[in-house]
């Protein structure tokens, strides 16, 4: 299977076929995602969640997503790897985006780097693609502006945030993302900026219309205890599975059952009588 690349992924859109993206922060999972045969691996701020257990992704660090990052690159080798650059880690300065950007590839080993923001981050995702640094846009709910949104929710759904989201994905589009995720976004209005752009579409809570999709991977395996969006589709239930694993291993050292003789490794007797002054 040839590697794939950003050219891949907008011939893809050329093409109209669609376009696979799952999350993934360690080793484990990204090589059986990888060898799933997923087109993109995100690297997530989501991993401040489900990793790390923050309420949400504010916390997450430049730091945190280099060791991640660095993880699932280790393991990536069809997949392209995206990494997300954390909350204000290209806010400050287009110097300091530039830079961020620059470790995610060069010490994390990821292909791209996605930041969120529309209009506002035209200069921003400029000055990194100056770089040679390919970047995904993202648009509508950014969970990075919770506070400022007051909450997670959908986003375009009245006539003013439903210009914005236009804008702003003609924006990324023009200033050379070579994809974009949109986040909670009502599905005609995806299928609208999805015919109007050139760049690939990735969807996540935004519809069928988008060029591909996108989850977050421990939502849609079953493996997360905290909210899950009306958007995640449950394709394993795998909590209830690990946990029956976990307390059998529990009952079955406390019982003496395991280890049991084919998990043992054996020694010869007489290495054991020389050891222990036999004759």
């Amino acid at each position: 299977m040839a590697r794939i690349t950003t050219a891949t992924i907008k011939e893809k859109k050329r093409r109209q076929e669609r376009i696979t993206m799952l999350t993934a922060y360690d080793y484990s999972m990204a090589t059986m995602v990888d060898q799933a045969g997923i087109d993109m691996i995100l690297v997530g701020d989501s991993l401040g969640n489900v990793m790390l257990g923050y309420e949400n992704t504010l916390a997450v660090t430049m730091d945190d997503m280099v060791h991640h990052t660095k993880t699932v690159s280790r393991a990536a080798k069809n997949a392209l790897v995206v990494a997300d650059m954390p909350f204000l880690s290209y806010h400050i300065s287009l110097e300091e985006a530039v830079r961020n950007a620059g470790r995610l590839i060069q010490e994390g080993g990821a292909q791209a780097v996605k930041i969120e923001g529309g209009t506002e981050r035209v200069d921003t995702v400029k000055a990194i693609l100056d770089a040679q640094i390919p970047v995904v846009g993202h648009i509508g709910l950014t969970p990075q502006s919770v506070n400022a949104f007051g909450g997670f929710k959908v986003q375009g759904k009245d006539l003013e945030t439903a210009q914005k989201l236009i804008n702003d994905a003609h924006a990324m589009d023009k200033a050379g993302v070579f994809a974009l995720v949109m986040e909670c976004v009502p599905s005609e209005l995806a299928k609208r900026v999805t015919a109007e752009i050139a760049c690939p579409t990735i969807g996540i809570g935004a519809g069928a219309h988008c060029d591909g999709q996108v989850l977050v991977v421990n939502d849609m395996l079953g493996m997360y205890s905290g909210h899950i969006a009306k958007f995640v589709k449950k394709f394993a239930d795998l909590q209830p599975i690990i946990l029956e694993a976990l307390r059998s291993y529990k009952e079955e050292v406390e019982s003496g059952t395991f280890p049991a003789a084919e998990h043992c490794f054996a020694i010869q007797d007489e290495v054991l009588d020389k050891l222990y002054g036999g004759s």
